[in-house]
């Protein structure tokens, strides 16, 4: 565990995976995307692990590089998909929104940075009223992908924050090297599907098995 500077000012997350499982809606979109396209169908666990990668990088890693010349297709049928289904199909997990307005109460300020479309991200969080609790949001096509670290730097930037007492909480090794390279600290949280070990290789402020127990680990610093 690094230092931290303290007080904490700002905690940005990553979305998938870390706040909301939106697995069930990722897989119906690639599914029916591949369905169209005549490829065929991942299965459920397989698209699983590809969770918070680019689209680009989904469809590579499922169908193969040969497939990248694809990509405008395998996109635009994804997106067309989606739109009637990812956020109904997405779901909290256990404390997540308990937890976020208990760091409002703490006036840290709230960011998201993820891979995920923005209007999804917005459209899943008025689920549970909490569109206010972030103002802003960096997602997919809005900054080089992760883990180019331009949206780490955009929401630090749009929240006038200094570094040094900002946190990125993600659930995945792409999110621990956005936030080496951003030069911020991170939390790791269990709650994807990469195991504690993967994190071993980066600096990493803690691992969690949730975003929940963050509250204890303010609490301890």
């Amino acid at each position: 565990m690094s230092e931290l500077k303290l007080p904490i000012q700002t905690i940005i997350f990553d979305f998938d995976y870390t706040l909301v499982d939106s697995a069930q809606g990722t897989i119906d979109g690639v599914n029916f995307a591949f369905s169209q396209m005549g490829l065929p169908l991942a299965s459920d666990d397989t698209i699983r692990q590809t969770i918070g990668l680019s689209l680009p990088d989904i469809l590579t890693a499922l169908a193969g590089e040969a497939y990248s010349k694809r990509v405008e297709e395998f996109t635009r049928l994804f997106l067309q998909r989606a739109d009637g289904t990812m956020v109904d199909l997405a779901e909290f997990y256990e404390g997540v929104p308990e937890t976020i307005q208990a760091l409002q109460n703490l006036n840290i300020q709230l960011a998201i940075v993820s891979q995920k479309n923005r209007h999804y991200i917005q459209g899943i969080l008025a689920k549970e009223n909490l569109v206010d609790a972030f103002p802003i949001i960096v997602g997919g096509g809005d900054a080089a992908y992760k883990p180019n670290p331009e949206g780490l730097l955009m929401a630090i930037s749009q929240t006038n924050s200094d570094p040094r007492s900002c946190l990125y909480v993600g659930d995945s090794v792409t999110d621990a090297e956005t936030a080496q390279r951003a030069g911020i600290k991170f939390i790791a949280t269990l709650s994807g599907v990469t195991p504690r070990e993967a994190f071993e290789d980066y600096n990493t402020y803690a691992v969690l098995e949730d975003v929940p127990e963050l509250l204890n680990l303010l609490n301890d610093v």
